[in-house]
Formats: C-alpha cells, structure tokens, sequence
C-alpha cells in the first residue's frame, strides 16, 4: 500500500470555490447583509480602508462599503499593478475601469492610498485565519508590503476547511468575516 495522497492547494481551492458557486444569487445577497452589519461592528483602525470589488461569485463586500462611506471612512480599492497591488482612492458610485483578471479599478487619477484595514477576498480559510486565495499572491505580497496592517478575510460560511496548509512566510488574517461569525483569529 502506498503513501496517502493529501489534496494540495489547488484541489482544496477548486472544492471549496465550487462549494461557493452553488449557493444561489439570493443567498450570497443575504450573505453580504449579514456580513455588512458583522464588518460595521468591528473596531477598525483609525485610516484608509481598503476593500475590493466582487467578481464572480465572491463575498460582496460594497454593502459595508455604504455603511462606512455614510460614516465618511475613507475607502479604497486595489489595482493591479506590474509592481504588484496599489490601492487608490475610491467612493460607492464613482465610475470604475476594467483591469486585468476581469477586476474592476479606480482610474489611475485616483489618488493612491495606504490602507490602514484591508477587506480581503479568498477562496477557502481555517479557524486559524490561514487563507487560500486564488493562486497569484498578489494580497500575500501587499500585506507582506504593508506591514502592520489589519487584514480581515470575507467569506461565506461554506468556504471554511479544517486545515489550510500554511508556510512560514504567510500571513495570518486577524479576522475572518461570514455570514454566520466573527473569527477573532488574534486570540488563542
């Protein structure tokens, strides 16, 4: 009998997106309510806040983008760059360009920001707060470049693994956002 085979990466991601995929349309926008009132109660740091702009079936985070522009936080958006991610200046209902991978970005006019919170997408996550994104690093690399910033994952429920297999070099999410909790990943 031979070693057992132990799903890497790319297979825990491939499950756990279709997971995702299933959940109906009206589902993921109950989600994004409930994960709207989960953000707004969180005590973010004083500065910049930066999310991201939703594409395909991931976590919305634009209806906690209404509540903290009501409360005139500063927002932004990433935009990929050959240098990796920059974040710019960005309000809900300003225009958006297309960018690469079917992102949508503020227009390089808008000033670049440096986020003090950063609103992160990913494909699966453990209690931990270890994430998988989408296999390109780029929010591993800005979070690595930013340095002390507060990063917070935003997930569905149903995207949560028992173990995501982590290396010395990744970052730890301080939070994990659904729509079910609040992973306070800080505390032992």
């Amino acid at each position: 009998m031979g070693p057992i085979a132990h799903p890497t990466k790319s297979d825990m991601r491939a499950a756990v997106l279709a997971r995702r995929e299933a959940m109906s349309v009206s589902e993921r926008s109950h989600a994004a309510q409930a994960m709207a009132q989960r953000l707004a109660s969180l005590s973010l740091p004083a500065g910049p806040l930066a999310l991201y702009w939703p594409i395909r079936s991931e976590a919305d985070p634009r209806p906690a983008a209404q509540i903290w522009a009501g409360q005139a936080r500063p927002l932004c958006l990433p935009a990929v760059t050959q240098d990796g991610l920059i974040f710019r200046a960005w309000t809900p209902g300003e225009a958006l360009e297309s960018g690469p991978f079917g992102l949508s970005e503020p227009p390089e006019s808008a000033p670049a920001m440096t986020p003090a919170a950063l609103i992160v997408p990913l494909a699966a996550f453990d209690r931990r707060g270890h994430r998988i994104g989408y296999g390109k690093g780029f929010y591993d690399r800005a979070l690595a470049r930013l340095g002390p910033v507060m990063a917070i994952g935003l997930a569905f429920a149903t995207q949560e693994i028992p173990l995501v297999p982590d290396e010395p070099h990744d970052r730890q999410l301080d939070f994990v956002v659904t729509e079910r909790e609040t992973i306070d990943t800080r505390t032992p």
